[in-house]
């Protein structure tokens, strides 16, 4: 993932703010300071995820790697984009908790468990993950965000006009042939 970093003129050129290019409508840039370390981190997510309509619950992952970094737990931050907005759902700490909540499922796999869930779900969700105690550019990472699909449920009255009126035609043809017979059988008769 691409990020940006600019230095602060006022600043030491060591005092470095990343900003992730793919995710404009973050303000809150991850500041770092002091000495050059090897810090490197790798997110991964899966790019699709299709929820059936009958779906209540579902579970987002997301992996990461990391070489050089602290032993220290790194924070873990979960966002999604709608069609035309940003929001912040864990960062780290989630903003609705009964919907959302962040799961470690080993020491390098995350999930983003999100509850209640319906099509205003639909989004695309990036996973972050910063060893904030680090100042290495690498230490600060975001995946290339999972796209939710959940389904509508289908309707039944669609299937049920489609057989009324193939019944209803069946039965039309029906009298048609009839009425045609008995007016063939009254023409010969006469004849």
């Amino acid at each position: 993932m691409n990020l940006l970093y600019t230095v602060s003129e006022k600043q030491h050129a060591k005092h470095i703010v990343p900003c992730f290019l793919t995710v404009p409508h973050i303000t809150n840039c991850l500041f770092s300071t002091g000495a050059t370390d090897t810090c490197q981190v790798t997110v991964t997510q899966p790019r699709f995820q299709e929820a059936d309509y009958s779906t209540h619950t579902v579970f987002l992952t997301c992996a990461f790697s990391a070489s050089g970094c602290s032993s220290s737990p790194p924070q873990v931050l979960w966002f999604r984009f709608l069609t035309n907005k940003h929001e912040d759902l864990c960062t780290p700490g989630c903003t609705d908790q009964q919907k959302y909540k962040v799961h470690l499922l080993s020491e390098n796999n995350i999930s983003l468990q999100i509850n209640d869930l319906s099509v205003d779900d639909n989004a695309v969700y990036i996973c972050g993950i910063a060893f904030s105690d680090s100042i290495s550019p690498r230490s600060k990472q975001v995946g290339d965000g999972t796209v939710l699909t959940k389904t509508e449920k289908q309707h039944s009255n669609g299937k049920l006009v489609f057989i009324f009126m193939i019944i209803a035609s069946s039965l039309l043809f029906l009298y048609s042939t009839t009425v045609l017979t008995f007016f063939v059988v009254y023409k010969v008769g006469l004849k």
